[in-house]
């Protein structure tokens, strides 16, 4: 989602009436990543500074530092991805706004059969406190 929220943001800012709304929302999102990301990853931060519009780039280019640093999880995140994928791609957003926290198969679109194997059986919720 984050990803396709930059790619979103991006492709947005490309055109002169992207409204500002979008464009501090895209600002805000990529400030928050560098945050998260900070200075260990270059690469990453070097990416974030590109007008990138295609999603698979952006997650080419700085997907493994968003899970390796905690970003792809946080909250904050989240929620500026959610807000500029709603601004800048609000057909997008409607097929990416599910809750993926209680979902063990998958999310988005796809564009060829997919099929999913669980090898290992969800745990069980631990007991009530009592």
């Amino acid at each position: 989602m984050i990803a396709a929220a930059l790619a979103a943001g991006a492709g947005a800012g490309l055109h002169d009436t992207a409204s500002a709304a979008v464009q501090d929302a895209y600002a805000r999102l990529k400030e928050l990543i560098k945050g998260c990301v900070g200075g260990g990853n270059a690469e990453a931060a070097q990416a974030l500074d590109a007008e990138e519009i295609e999603p698979e780039v952006w997650q080419a280019r700085i997907g493994d530092a968003l899970t390796d640093s905690g970003a792809a999880e946080d909250e904050q995140i989240l929620a500026a991805a959610r807000r500029l994928l709603a601004l800048a791609d609000p057909e997008k957003a409607k097929t990416l706004n599910i809750d993926i926290g209680t979902n063990y198969g998958a999310a988005g679109e796809f564009h060829a059969p997919v099929t999913f194997h669980q090898g290992t059986p969800v745990p069980p919720a631990p007991p009530a406190a009592g």
